[in-house]
């Protein structure tokens, strides 16, 4: 069975990708490193650690690594969102999965650089405010 190319243009699925993985990227972060989900996060890391079985052992790491977490976020969004990457069909839906996993996770590498470098700009300065407050 000969794959069947999508009808859309390359520029548009690129726009739809690129857009679409900013959800995914904002889910993932979110669940794994905000404030927020603190609590529930810490006591996934505890069980990632301490259950005996190695299925529950993954299960409850999942929710601690952003890698990990993006996946199942994508394809809830795939399922949600029925889009697919070049090829219509099964074959769209797995090349979508793994460009949405890759560009979300490419976007919260870029917004975790963002952050501490603005957390580094923070320490300078207020370093830099002491030391000019004594004199």
């Amino acid at each position: 069975m000969t794959p069947v190319l999508l009808t859309a243009t390359l520029m548009h699925q690129a726009g739809v990708l690129l857009l679409i993985a900013i959800p995914i990227a904002c889910m993932s972060w979110t669940v794994t490193h905000e404030e927020v989900f603190r609590e529930p996060r810490e006591f996934c890391k505890r069980k990632s650690q301490d259950c005996r079985s190695m299925p529950e052992r993954k299960f409850f790491y999942l929710f601690t690594c952003e890698y990990c977490f993006s996946h199942y976020v994508t394809a809830s969004v795939l399922i949600f969102t029925r889009y697919q990457l070049l090829f219509a069909g099964w074959r769209g839906y797995v090349l979508a999965e793994f460009a949405l996993v890759l560009i979300a996770n490419m976007y919260m590498s870029l917004y975790n650089r963002l952050r501490l470098d603005i957390k580094h700009e923070n320490v300078t300065i207020a370093v830099e405010e002491k030391q000019v407050q004594k004199p």
